[in-house]
């Protein structure tokens, strides 16, 4: 790196791929790609679940509050990283830094509570389905849906708090794409460890506890199809929460693999690919998944093309 790359003290420089530069415009096209179908896709998604009433039911409001989520992640990431792939680095003030942390903390946490409430729901309606109604309500919907969005941005701003009583003395320099927490962790020069309890202690409302909830829920799912009698049923019943099932296991192996998993016999391009996964890819198989495996959507898909066209 050239000298006039150095960072001043309230300046990040992330240094991206060290790859060659064909290699590096060929990530540039991919992500461009991935970006743009992601942000339609979900837009699609939105639109739809907006527009058609046959969409507004408990489980399509989630999935679009899911899409609004995956827009955020993915607009706070995937433009910065293009623009390092470009330039083969950049530097971000700090300010920037911290406000594009802030989103990406926000999205994921939102994330994390609204495939847990997805969950329940394919639960209740599996399990409990003439209760379904009277459980899942349209104001309990929206209540659940404020309080995510609220936790989220509240317990996103305690990290910002945390992290602007670091000290980073230079020359700061982030070997990674974004302003993640554990590289901002790895060049800090002051004690981490109100840092670290901070991300033990948030990591049971986030991750812990979903995941609990997640796998309660389809084990008694589970347990439920498999007394139906009626393979008919029992196959109707399965793909009513099979597409949430694949959309949960991707997000969180990506997640856990990041985060969870020990990451020292791994290189920090492999890190690096391993975070793009979940910020910027993952956003982008939500809408596949929820829209060639769901028969709603498709119909919704269809039925708004032969309106307007």
């Amino acid at each position: 790196m050239q000298e006039n790359n150095q960072t001043s003290a309230n300046e990040f420089y992330l240094s991206g791929f060290k790859v060659s530069e064909n290699l590096r415009f060929s990530l540039f096209s991919l992500l461009l790609t991935v970006y743009k179908a992601s942000v339609c896709g979900n837009l699609l998604i939105i639109t739809l679940v907006s527009t058609s009433k046959k969409l507004h039911t408990p489980m399509y409001y989630f999935i679009s509050q899911l899409s609004i989520s995956d827009i955020l992640l993915s607009s706070d990431i995937a433009p910065n990283v293009l623009h390092i792939l470009l330039n083969d680095g950049t530097t971000i003030t700090f300010i920037n830094c911290m406000a594009q942390w802030y989103f990406f903390c926000t999205a994921e946490g939102c994330e994390c509570l609204l495939l847990t409430v997805m969950s329940y729901d394919r639960y209740v309606a599996i399990c409990k389905p003439l209760h379904y109604i009277s459980i899942m309500t349209g104001p309990l919907c929206v209540k659940l849906i404020v309080i995510f969005w609220l936790v989220s941005f509240s317990l996103s701003f305690i990290y910002i708090i945390i992290i602007l009583r670091l000290k980073f003395c230079g020359p700061n320099i982030i070997d990674h794409l974004f302003c993640d927490l554990v590289p901002l962790q790895d060049i800090a020069c002051s004690d981490t460890f109100t840092l670290k309890l901070s991300i033990y202690l948030q990591s049971f409302p986030f991750m812990v506890i979903p995941c609990i909830i997640i796998i309660l829920s389809y084990v008694n799912i589970v347990r439920a199809i498999l007394l139906i009698s009626s393979n008919i049923s029992r196959q109707k019943a399965f793909s009513t929460c099979s597409s949430h099932l694949v959309v949960v296991s991707i997000y969180y192996i990506t997640i856990f693999s990041v985060y969870i998993v020990p990451t020292r016999g791994l290189t920090s391009d492999v890190n690096k690919i391993l975070s793009l996964l979940y910020t910027v890819f993952t956003p982008l198989v939500n809408p596949i998944i929820y829209s060639f495996r769901n028969k709603d959507i498709r119909k919704a898909v269809q039925e708004t093309f032969q309106k307007y066209l």
